[in-house]
Formats: structure tokens, sequence, C-alpha cells
């Protein structure tokens, strides 16, 4: 039996560490996960790091790709999530349905809590240029707090300690007493796919396959909307 080893994207930890362990359980292959944010597995792989499969945003894969470095063939759409407003579960709704909404939205909050881009994650780094965008860099300075993961984010909502939470729709799933009021309007919003390979180092090529058919099997459709992710349309 082969023991893969699996770089990851941390928000997809749930989901993706539940069906690992069941296609483990069914095939008798090891997985072995390497969970962290895009940039920081992308920092890894171009220092050399390797794995048997990488499941990173699109653009990583589309570099990974043009390098040379996956198997042909073997890419695959996974899960999509979004940059989502996080609330505390019975908490009132707030309104950020236009880009004046969420300005008004920040502008009157306590405290917000969001993902720290000096991590890497795509959140946080997308976040960031949105506050430059809308002018409220030196707002959020004050009224931020930066968290070095998205679970890390909800706790401070589901705490009391920030007003509502900014991060992936996939980090607020994951814990209890959070709820996803819904994606940023329109123009901040952002949507990441999430896209699983084979790297052409693998010994386990075969292994590292069936692997990705099982995450991306229909059948698992309610794991992954249960964790805060879509499947794409295939």
């Amino acid at each position: 039996m082969a023991k893969l080893t699996v770089m990851c994207a941390r928000s997809m930890h749930v989901a993706a560490g539940a069906l690992g362990r069941a296609f483990a359980d069914a095939s008798g292959h090891e997985v072995a996960f390497d969970f962290g944010t895009v940039g920081g597995l992308q920092a890894k792989l171009d220092a050399g790091e390797t794995a048997d499969v990488v499941i990173l945003s699109v653009p990583a894969i589309g570099k990974l790709e043009q390098a040379g470095a996956l198997v042909a063939g073997s890419r695959r759409d996974v899960a999509r999530t979004f940059v989502a407003v996080c609330i505390r579960e019975g908490a009132a709704r707030p309104d950020f349905a236009t880009p004046d909404a969420f300005r008004r939205m920040l502008e009157g909050a306590r405290a917000v809590a969001t993902s720290d881009p000096a991590v890497g994650g795509s959140a946080g780094v997308h976040l960031a240029g949105v506050f430059e965008r809308m002018g409220l860099t030196a707002l959020m300075k004050d009224k931020g707090m930066r968290q070095q993961t998205g679970a890390e984010v909800a706790r401070r909502v589901v705490e009391g300690k920030a007003d509502f939470g900014l991060t992936l729709s996939g980090e607020v799933a994951s814990v209890p007493g959070a709820v996803i009021a819904g994606p940023l309007p329109p123009p901040y919003g952002l949507e990441t796919v999430y896209c699983a390979a084979v790297m052409a180092g693998s010994a386990q090529r075969e292994a590292a396959l069936a692997f990705i058919a099982a995450l991306t099997a229909p059948q698992t459709r309610e794991t992954w909307t249960k964790a805060g992710f879509e499947m794409p349309a295939r």
C-alpha cells in the first residue's frame, strides 16, 4: 500500500481531512496532510519540498503546471470558497449588500476580526487590498483584529471580541457557533477555486490519482457543503 503526502490549502482541512481518512480506510493507503496557507505552501515548494498531491488555488496550480511540476492531465477542480462575513449564531445579519452598506458596516463596527495578510493566506491578502481601495486602511488598522488563521477569526466573533469577521467561508464553517452571513458585495468579493493535481516526482501516481478521484466524487458534495464549500460544475 502507498503512503501519500498531500500539501493542501489550510481552509480545506475539515473536509479534506475527513475525506482523506475515509479514502485511507477504504483503500488501505496512508494519507499524510501538510496543511498551510497557499502562500506558505508555495514557499515550501519553491524551496524544493515536494508531495504526491497538491491542493492549491488555481493560480498556484497554474504556476506549477507551467513549470512542468505536475503530471499532465491529473489536474481536477475540487471545491470553491469565498471571502465571507462571519457572524455569531443567533446574531442579527448586518446589511452589507452594497459597497456603501459594506463601508457603513466597517465604519460602525467596534472591532472586526480579519485574516492577517502577513501569513500569506488568500483572504488576508485580498482584504488588505480591499481596505486600501476603500480608503479604510487606517481605520482597519485601529479596528481590525488580525488573526493567524480563519478559524481564529471565527472564534473571536463567537467569543464576542469582534462584531463580525472576514475570512474564507470554509474556515468559518469549521467553528461551532460561527455563521456565514454571505459573501462580500461586488466588486470587493473574492471567490477561490481549489484544484488538486499529482506532482511529477510522485512515485505513487496510481494511488494519488485514486485519492483525487475520491475527493471529487459526487457523493462528497454534502461533506464539502457542510465545510463551507461548493463543488464546481463538472
